[in-house]
């Protein structure tokens, strides 16, 4: 538990690095200090993981989760990549979405293995259904938002109802087990934060003017929280 805090200051530290550096200028020190903060979310995942399993052996979470938050680590390497070589724009962005997107589909898979209840399959599949309408809605979106997808359209509604899919069904395992399991309550709380983190970074990416440092800072004061907590949520298993 305490190494566990530890990697969780750590991490907050590193993040204050990282965005003192990103905020001044893109460079490659920058994508290492992202790198570094990411790899803090892993090892605190593994840390939770490990300490969570002395009470009654590892549970199969704890490998979709730590996976995922691989991807996620990934997925912000290439990501900071496309402004530090921005004639590489378009696969960094396609190689970020896949690697987002793989991690939310092993965030959901591993959420339906662990919590699931025999004779509730409805609870996993019924909120698939409205994820894949957010997803066509952030589509129908686009002008009102005043974004331009562009190319990345189709990628954009994908992974759009992959997010979502993970905010439903991490509320829906919470609610399954009546808000008494801390792991699902606090995965709920970080998904949540991840959605909201990925409207302001659309915005970024896809918007005119949304490229302010207050644009940048929220975007990374709500993702890495929701990624940490999702780590953290390990404990409680």
């Amino acid at each position: 538990m305490l190494f566990c805090v530890l990697l969780l200051l750590a991490g907050a530290g590193a993040l204050a690095l990282y965005l003192m550096e990103k905020l001044r200028r893109y460079s490659v020190k920058a994508v290492l200090r992202k790198g570094l903060v990411s790899a803090l979310f892993v090892a605190l995942a593994a840390c939770a993981w490990y300490c969570s399993a002395k009470d009654g052996g590892p549970k199969i979470l704890g490998v979709f989760v730590i996976a995922g938050l691989v991807f996620g680590l990934l997925g912000d390497i290439w990501l900071d990549l496309k402004y530090v070589f921005p004639q590489a724009d378009e696969p960094f962005t396609y190689a970020g979405f896949a690697s987002f997107g793989i991690g939310h589909v092993l965030y959901c898979a591993g959420l339906a293995l662990q919590f699931a209840l025999p004779g509730k399959a409805a609870w996993i599949w019924l909120p698939l259904l409205p994820a894949v309408l957010a997803g066509l809605c952030i589509g129908l979106l686009e002008k009102p938002m005043k974004l331009q997808y562009g190319k990345f359209k189709p990628v954009v509604l994908v992974y759009g109802a992959l997010l979502f899919s993970t905010v439903l069904l991490s509320g829906s395992m919470a609610l399954l087990h009546g808000w008494a399991e801390k792991t699902p309550n606090l995965f709920f709380v970080g998904a949540i934060l991840f959605a909201v983190s990925d409207l302001i970074l659309s915005g970024t990416y896809f918007g005119r003017g949304k490229e302010r440092p207050v644009d940048l800072l929220l975007n990374y004061l709500t993702y890495y929280p929701a990624q940490f907590l999702i780590a953290w949520s390990l404990l409680y298993l």
